[in-house]
């Protein structure tokens, strides 16, 4: 089973920067997407960012606001999400996902890092 590990949640204040990680047990990305996703209190599920980890290209949804960068290290097989000016609407459980498009039905979830945004 594929198991995805996030960290670097907490509370930070308003305008404040955070980069959240994830990585990925799998022996190898190759084929595999790799997307963020937040879900806050009241809100439906907001997708931000996704990668194509054979390409290396990036897609971000209107939440990232150009404020939110997505990146990898490939070696590690992690991923990162650099979250700068932060605001209160960015308070949220963020999770990362894995779907590997040749084997997989379904996508795989990390059990999420709680961002708090408040001053």
């Amino acid at each position: 089973e594929v198991q995805l590990v996030e960290s670097g949640g907490g509370l930070v204040q308003p305008g404040g920067s955070l980069r959240l990680s994830c990585a990925a047990s799998r022996f190898s990305l190759v084929n595999n997407y790799m997307t963020w996703v937040r879900q806050s209190p009241g809100k439906g599920l907001e997708w931000i960012s996704i990668i194509n980890w054979n390409s290396g290209q990036i897609w971000y949804g209107r939440s990232a606001k150009g404020r939110f960068t997505m990146s990898r290290d490939e070696a590690s097989k992690t991923m990162y999400l650099q979250m700068t000016g932060l605001e209160s609407e960015d308070t949220a459980v963020y999770y990362c996902g894995n779907w590997n498009y040749v084997v997989d039905s379904s996508w795989y979830w990390g059990q999420g890092t709680q961002v708090s945004v408040s001053s």
